[in-house]
C-alpha cells in the first residue's frame, strides 16, 4: 500500500494509547475541498489518513500525534476519543452533498489500511467504529451505505449477529442501559438508537426499539470466544 504524505498542521500530543480506529466520510463536494480544509490551520480539523475515491491514501498526521477528527465524542468510557484513536476520512460528499456508494477501489484501500492499523496497534473489532457511533447526536458518517459487512467478513469490524437470536424483552430504559454498556453515549436516546441502527440494521433506521434491535444488541453483548477480537 502506497501512502502519500500530505501534512496537516492541525494536531497536538496524545494523552492516551491508541485503542480505536474511527471512520468518517469527508462530507464535502470534492476531495480537494476536503484536503484543503483538513490542512487549514483556521479550520482546526484534521485526520491521520484520507482515502480518495480512486484508492489513493494520504497521510496527514503521524500516528503518534493527536489529530482533530472526533470532536465532542464518547466511546466505551473514553471521552477524549482524539487521543485514543486513528482517524480515517473517506472521500464521499455525504448526506448534504449527494451521498453515494463507496467505490470498490476506495473500499479496498480502506480495508488494507484498517488491516494494517488493527494489527499494528492490536485494536479490537469492537473499537473500529464510525463517527456516528462516537457522536450519535451530531454525526451520521460514514453512513448506511458504508459496507461494514465487508469489513466484518475480514474480521476488521464487528459483524451483525444473525444466528440464534433471542429477544431479551428489554424496556426502552433497559435497552438504552445495554446500549450504553456496549459503548454508546445515550444522552440523546433517539440519536443513539438511530446510530446503532445505522451501523447494525441500516435498512430500517426509525429510532424505534423493536425485537430485532433488542436481539442484535443482546448478541453483541454476549461474550465471544477467547481470542475472537
Amino acid at each position: 500500500m502506497t501512502i502519500i504524505d500530505t501534512p496537516s498542521p492541525n494536531f497536538d500530543e496524545r494523552s492516551l494509547p491508541i485503542t480505536m480506529i474511527v471512520l468518517h466520510y469527508t462530507g464535502m463536494q470534492d476531495a480537494q475541498s476536503a484536503i484543503e480544509r483538513l490542512r487549514d490551520p483556521e479550520a482546526k480539523v484534521s485526520c491521520h489518513y484520507l482515502v480518495a475515491e480512486d484508492g489513493t491514501v494520504l497521510r496527514m498526521v503521524d500516528d503518534d500525534k493527536r489529530a482533530w477528527h472526533a470532536g465532542r465524542s464518547h466511546w466505551r468510557s473514553v471521552d477524549d476519543v482524539n487521543s485514543a484513536s486513528i482517524g480515517i476520512e473517506i472521500v464521499n460528499p455525504g448526506h448534504d452533498w449527494g451521498y453515494r456508494p463507496f467505490p470498490d477501489e476506495q473500499i479496498a484501500a480502506v480495508i488494507a489500511l484498517v488491516h494494517d492499523l488493527k494489527d499494528r496497534y492490536a485494536i479490537t473489532r469492537g473499537n473500529i467504529v464510525g463517527h456516528s457511533d462516537i457522536a450519535p447526536a451530531r454525526k451520521r458518517d460514514p453512513g448506511e451505505l458504508f459496507p461494514w459487512g465487508q469489513l466484518a467478513r475480514l474480521r476488521l469490524a464487528l459483524p451483525r449477529p444473525t444466528r440464534n437470536l433471542m429477544d431479551p424483552m428489554w424496556t426502552e430504559a433497559g435497552f438504552c442501559l445495554a446500549l450504553e454498556r456496549f459503548g454508546y453515549d445515550v444522552t440523546d436516546r433517539m440519536a443513539a438508537i438511530m446510530a446503532f441502527q445505522r451501523r447494525f440494521r441500516p435498512e430500517l433506521m426509525d429510532g424505534e426499539i423493536d425485537a430485532e434491535c433488542r436481539m442484535i444488541l443482546l448478541a453483541l453483548l454476549l461474550p465471544r470466544p477467547q481470542g475472537d477480537d
